[in-house]
């Protein structure tokens, strides 16, 4: 099993809240979603995306921006032939410094927002989970810089008991987005710690594998379609009434499909108490529980 991890948020700048997650899937069927997402890009912008635009990173931001929707509702939806090679023109001449004309950054805005709705229906038809923790912007960080993040050990968790619940002998592997180098040896270092170190961590090692990977976002479909769940789940996904953060209503739906792939269980505590236990978790506090009380 394989789980695809990137970041929104991070700069604290405009996004409401610090979100870390992503998807996970079954590596037995990682190719098909693959060739399935590009032949999605195909019939949307007429072409792969890295072969029409070489270089450039297509995140949420960008996909699912504010300008996508205005684009998009300058005229009614065009047919799919007519939107494919009207997009296909855009993104050319925006490679050759080229103005777009306003039928093309129409046909532009609504390839966007179809591209990620069928991304995200096939994601439902594969199986794939999500799983994200969204913390406050405003949250406390704890005291010391060596441990393991909670929000990335609540991840960790919940990864652990997907796994459990599959019933097989999975074994999970987790693919982190490419960070610089010092920062990507940080996270080993954390990781190897808390897997090592630490009780839970010891325990979730027989399912997780505490090495990670990293890879380029640009250049790999499960990190792209990770950092499109993450930004969607930052601007539109509220389920506590302490998430007071901003929201964009237009990305309600695309939430809506979202929230039918994260990761739900039970689990049963010392007191025969069930508690169900979701793949998204908010929190507020980054300290760990000794720090917090003191």
């Amino acid at each position: 099993m394989l789980l695809f991890l990137d970041e929104s948020g991070t700069d604290h700048g405009v996004a409401p809240y610090e979100v870390t997650g992503g998807i996970a899937i079954d590596e037995r069927y990682l190719w098909e979603y693959v060739l399935s997402i590009a032949d999605i890009e195909e019939r949307c912008f007429g072409g792969r995306l890295s072969d029409l635009c070489p270089g450039k990173e297509f995140k949420g931001k960008n996909l699912l921006g504010r300008d996508k929707f205005r684009f998009a509702a300058q005229s009614p939806a065009l047919p799919a032939q007519e939107r494919r090679e009207l997009a296909c023109r855009f993104l050319h001449r925006g490679q050759h410094g080229e103005a777009p004309r306003r039928e093309e950054f129409t046909a532009y805005g609504q390839a966007c927002l179809t591209y990620v709705d069928e991304v995200l229906s096939l994601s439902q038809t594969f199986g794939v989970r999500v799983f994200a923790v969204m913390v406050a912007p405003e949250a406390p960080l704890p005291s010391s810089a060596d441990a393991l993040r909670r929000d990335v050990a609540f991840l960790f968790e919940r990864y652990f008991y997907y796994l459990q619940d599959l019933h097989s002998d999975a074994r999970g592997l987790v693919v982190f987005d490419e960070l610089e180098k010092s920062q990507c040896r940080r996270l080993i270092e954390r990781m190897h710690g808390y897997f090592l170190r630490t009780r839970n961590g010891q325990e979730r090692s027989g399912l997780i594998i505490p090495e990670p990977f990293f890879v380029h976002s640009d250049l790999t479909t499960g990190t792209r379609v990770a950092d499109v769940v993450i930004y969607v789940l930052n601007w539109a996904y509220r389920f506590s009434s302490d998430m007071d953060g901003p929201v964009r209503e237009e990305l309600r739906d695309y939430a809506s499909k979202i929230e039918e792939m994260v990761f739900q269980t039970v689990r049963t505590d010392e007191n025969s108490r069930d508690w169900p236990i979701y793949g998204v978790k908010y929190i507020s506090d980054l300290r760990a529980r000794e720090e917090r009380n003191g």
